[in-house]
């Protein structure tokens, strides 16, 4: 079954004191993009939640945001070292600007700089019993978000399908309709001819009218187009049968199918076909836009 690379999915799980709420967004992307957020240290922690994030998803941008409620509130760490040459910094600054008043109004600011004073016991590594919450949490949001992706998928594999069968109807017609360009084409010259011949009482040479009616038909053969894009059209609905991870693969084949659909209109050389053509364009472009959001 396709998955589609748009989702949302959410947990929330308790153990010992602890809880930890878990959010994962997915938007299309044509690799993995794992992007983390929210309390410390999992921001930093990026690398083993990607680990996770694989097991279930294989495209996309995937942000996830970690909260984690403790039983008891970090105590606030205080760089003394670093507050110092700030303050002092701070001074040399008041003072070479003419204004040593103003000193004892900025120090509060300093405060407020990210990452001096931080409330996080943790540098990086959150502790183990912690971790196997996030990760259970992590888990049940990312089943949650693969269920959202698959049902949305499965609408897409119908929209597919149903494009898919426009398509076959399309290339029917074409097909019908060219053994006729032919003989149009042979009708139309034969009469052109005789305009502008008839006055003059020069006879018409058949063989010549052959011959450029022969011509004619090598230039606009298009039986290895409409063969070729048949051969797409039969892969492509087997590979929205056949289900996930399929989305590379069908971006090349719509891709593939709009080339042979420019050459068919282009050699074609008839009013009928050019407007069969321009409906398989469209319908390839319809296809184009849910292909590109299937993982």
């Amino acid at each position: 079954m396709l998955h589609s690379m748009t989702g949302f999915g959410a947990a929330r799980q308790e153990h010992s004191g602890r809880a930890a709420a878990v959010e994962v967004r997915s938007l299309n992307n044509r690799y993995l993009k794992v992007v983390v957020r929210g309390d410390d240290p999992y921001p930093m922690y990026e690398a083993e939640i990607e680990r996770v994030v694989r097991r279930w998803v294989r495209r996309g941008t995937i942000t996830v945001h970690i909260t984690v409620e403790r039983p008891t509130l970090p105590a606030l760490r205080w760089p003394a070292d670093t507050l110092r040459a700030c303050l002092v910094e701070l001074r040399q600054i008041c003072q070479s600007a003419g204004c040593p008043e103003a000193f004892p109004h900025l120090t509060s600011g300093l405060l407020l700089l990210p990452g001096l004073v931080t409330t996080s016991p943790y540098l990086g590594t959150p502790p183990a019993d912690e971790w196997s919450l996030v990760e259970s949490t992590l888990e049940a949001a990312l089943e949650r978000l693969c269920d959202m992706r698959q049902r949305e998928g499965q609408a897409m594999a119908e929209d597919l399908l149903h494009i898919h069968h426009q398509l076959h109807a399309e290339l029917a017609r074409v097909q019908q309709r060219l053994p006729q360009v032919k003989e149009d084409y042979q009708q139309r010259l034969r009469e052109r001819v005789r305009q502008l011949l008839g006055e003059a009482a020069v006879p018409v040479e058949e063989t010549h009218l052959l011959r450029e009616v022969a011509l004619f038909a090598e230039r606009s053969d298009v039986s290895e187009e409409v063969a070729r894009l048949q051969a797409h059209l039969d892969q492509f609905a087997d590979l929205v049968r056949q289900g996930r991870e399929a989305g590379r693969k069908l971006e090349f084949l719509v891709q593939e199918m709009g080339r042979e659909a420019n050459t068919l209109g282009a050699k074609a050389a008839d009013v009928t076909v050019s407007r069969h053509v321009v409906e398989i364009k469209a319908l390839l472009e319809k296809a184009r836009e849910l292909v590109q959001n299937i993982e």
